[in-house]
């Protein structure tokens, strides 16, 4: 993979001293698509401009080659040793990146932070940053499928749950196609508006997602479902996963009697809101088996339920294992996705573990 703005570029007037590079640290395992997606708006604002206004330098912990999640290698030029001095570097990190430790590279974070370099990271990146003690004080965010774990581990920082975060010389990016919109809004800040709106289209992205935006679809598109007293109920639900409501509660919060309450769940979803509200515990509860060190018990009244025993039930009858199993290494490698951890061996509910891009 090259990875110097210059290769490959050359309708791109000679370099100046106005060339702003960016550094991007590669953590094995890394997510492809938000790299590719930052590196992919930096080429094609140098492109439309006419002119090297960007360059990018990969690093690496020892300076070597770095796979992807999806084995995709990519060359780095430096090694943390021999870097040098960066204004800005973007930390990219994937699958295992909730598990990253490494003190030598957190050492070389600090130093960097100290000096005054602008720090962001895209998908799991958010935990190296947080481990390093350099969110602290910042709004931050990161994937969807680990904010529960995030928040559990980091309970102190300001963590939300947009596609992206800029918070003065600290931004991250949530991963997936949201690295696109982060770099978008620098660019668009360091180079103007209309520049980065011609680089947005230049990739059919038909708008460019500011920090208000929430990562997930909404409920109507992604349950596929329009009824509203339906929808307003299984927001609910997924607003109150450690408190949880009672069929009683919850029809008279939409103003529905309780028979009318299964009725739409019977209608729309072919279950009950028992079972609905059961299933969106159950996946919330093996996100964070898989992502945090929390005891089986402390998961189990995270989400809701009243005993570990009752929890342990109820995880096998939905997984097939139990929640202890869940932890245990699989005994062959297994499908997996960029919110980190193992692909779900078994999903029934519209709200749980889906593979990300």
């Amino acid at each position: 993979m090259k990875s110097a703005a210059a290769r490959g570029q050359h309708q791109v007037k000679a370099p100046d001293e106005t060339v702003h590079t960016y550094g991007f640290f590669l953590v094995p395992d890394f997510a492809l698509l938000p790299f590719a997606s930052a590196v992919e708006a930096l080429r094609a604002t140098n492109r439309l401009s006419g002119r090297r206004l960007y360059d990018w330098r990969l690093i690496s912990k020892d300076g070597a080659p770095v796979a992807s999640s999806s084995g995709v290698e990519a060359r780095a030029e430096a090694s943390i040793g021999d870097a040098g001095r960066l204004t800005d570097l973007i930390v990219v990190a994937g699958i295992g990146g909730e598990l990253y430790r490494d003190r030598e590279v957190f050492a070389w974070l600090r130093g960097l932070a100290r000096g005054g370099c602008r720090i962001g990271a895209l998908s799991l990146g958010s935990y190296v940053l947080a481990r390093c003690g350099l969110l602290d004080g910042y709004r931050c965010t990161v994937h969807w499928e680990n904010l529960a774990a995030f928040r559990e581990e980091f309970p102190d920082l300001d963590v939300t749950d947009e596609v992206y975060e800029i918070d003065r010389n600290r931004f991250t990016g949530s991963g997936g196609t949201a690295a696109l919109d982060l770099m978008l809004s620098l660019i668009g800040a360091e180079q103007g508006r209309d520049l980065a709106v011609r680089v947005a289209e230049s990739f059919i992205h038909e708008r460019i997602r500011d920090n208000r935006d929430q990562q997930r679809m909404a409920l109507r598109a992604r349950l596929g479902i329009t009824h509203p007293k339906l929808l307003d109920a299984i927001a609910l639900m997924e607003a109150n996963q450690e408190t949880v409501l009672s069929r009683a509660e919850l029809a008279e919060r939409i103003g529905f009697s309780v028979r009318q309450l299964e009725r739409l769940f019977h209608g729309h979803l072919g279950r009950t809101p028992t079972r609905f509200y059961l299933d969106l515990r159950l996946e919330r509860a093996r996100r964070l088996l898989v992502q945090t060190p929390m005891p089986v018990l402390g998961v189990a009244l995270a989400c809701g339920f009243v005993s570990a025993s009752h929890f342990t039930k109820s995880y096998r009858e939905f997984f097939g294992h139990t929640p202890t199993e869940e932890r245990l290494p699989p005994k062959r490698p297994a499908r997996t996705d960029e919110g980190g951890g193992p692909a779900p061996r078994r999903s029934r509910s519209a709200g749980g573990d889906q593979p990300t891009g």
